[in-house]
C-alpha cells in the first residue's frame, strides 16, 4: 500500500525564510498526506557546510524520505551518496537526495527540469539562437544546462568572477557540444544585448538583500525576453523595468514551483497539481513579504 506519511526537509544556510515547506505541505494536504517539512540550517546549528555529510546520515538515521539541499551543500553532498540521477551527474550538482527503502541515497537535480519547466510554459514561443546569461554559479549551472536542453542556439555567460563563467562554459561545451556556450566579461555587455534574442538573471541581485538592476537599465530594449531566477519578490526591478519596455518576462516563481514538484514526486510518487501550486507561490510570497 502507498505511504500516507512523509518527513522530509531542506538542509541550507540561511534557509529560515524559505517557501518550500508551505509548498510541499499546502500540497500534501490537499492530497490527504501527513507530510513534514522541516528546515536543517547549517546557520542555526553553527556547523560548517562541510557537515552536509553527518546531517544526511542522521537524517536517513531518523526515517526521513529524502531532503533538499541548497546553498552551499549542492557540490558537497555528492561524496556522501550512494547514486547519482544522469542530470546532477551531468551538473555536478544536487539539490534533491532520495532514501530508499534499502537506505541508498540517490541524489537528483530538479532545478534543471523547474526552469524547463517554467520557462517552456511562461515563454513557449521566445526565440533561443543567441542568449545571454547573467550569473555563473549554482543556480546559473542549472538554468544554463536547462536553457540548451531546451534548444537555445549558444548562450554566452556574463558573470563578476570571469574565471567561473569560463569554467561553466568549458563544462557545458564538454556536455552539448563545442560552440554551445561562451564566457564574456562584464564590459561587453552593451553588444552582447544589441544580438541576443533575451536574458536569463541568475544572480542574487533583485532579492530584499540585494536590491537593485544587474545590469544598467540602458542596455534593455524591446526586442529582448528576460527570465529571472529570484522568486522574492516575485516581481524585481529588472522584471518592472523590462515590462515598461516592452519585454516579454518570466519571473522566478514558475522555477521554485516546478523544481518543487518534481522534488515532491520523487518524495512521494504521487503527482502534484502545479497549477494549484503556482497559485500557491504567489500567494506565499505575497504573504510573507520580500525577505528571500
Amino acid at each position: 500500500m502507498a505511504k500516507d506519511s512523509y518527513l522530509v526537509g531542506l538542509i541550507g544556510s540561511g534557509i529560515g525564510p524559505s517557501l518550500s515547506p508551505a509548498l510541499h505541505e499546502r500540497e500534501a494536504a490537499r492530497q490527504g498526506l501527513r507530510y513534514l517539512y522541516r528546515l536543517i540550517d547549517i546557520d542555526a546549528l553553527g556547523v560548517p557546510p562541510e557537515a552536509v555529510g553527518d546531517l544526511l546520515r542522521a537524517a536517513r538515521d531518523l526515517g526521513f524520505d529524502g531532503l533538499n539541499i541548497t546553498h552551499p551543500c549542492k557540490q558537497l553532498v555528492i561524496e556522501h551518496l550512494d547514486a547519482l540521477a544522469p542530470q546532477a551527474e551531468a551538473l555536478g550538482a544536487v539539490n534533491t537526495v532520495v532514501f530508499g527503502e534499502d537506505g541508498r541515497a540517490t541524489g537528483h537535480n530538479t532545478d534543471v527540469t523547474g526552469f524547463a519547466a517554467s520557462f517552456a510554459r511562461g515563454l513557449p514561443d521566445a526565440p533561443l539562437d543567441r542568449i545571454v546569461q547573467l550569473g555563473a554559479g549554482g543556480a546559473g549551472a542549472a538554468v544554463a544546462h536547462a536553457t540548451l536542453t531546451l534548444g537555445a542556439g549558444r548562450i554566452t555567460l556574463v558573470d563578476a568572477l570571469p574565471e567561473r563563467a569560463a569554467a561553466l562554459a568549458a563544462q557545458l561545451n564538454r556536455h552539448f557540444g563545442d560552440g554551445r556556450a561562451a564566457h564574456a566579461t562584464p564590459d561587453r555587455l552593451p553588444a552582447l544585448l544589441t544580438t541576443a534574442d533575451g536574458i536569463v538573471h541568475a544572480t542574487p541581485t533583485g532579492m530584499a538583500a540585494h536590491p537593485g538592476l544587474p545590469l544598467p537599465a540602458d542596455r534593455l530594449h524591446p526586442g529582448l525576453w528576460i527570465a529571472e531566477v529570484v522568486y522574492r519578490p516575485l516581481e524585481t526591478e529588472l522584471l518592472r523595468t523590462a515590462r515598461a519596455l516592452g519585454c516579454a518576462t518570466l519571473d522566478g516563481g514558475g522555477m521554485a514551483v516546478f523544481q518543487a514538484v518534481d522534488a515532491f514526486r520523487l518524495f512521494t510518487g504521487r503527482e502534484p497539481d502545479a497549477v494549484r501550486m503556482l497559485v500557491d507561490i504567489t500567494d506565499l510570497a505575497g504573504a510573507l513579504g520580500a525577505p528571500q
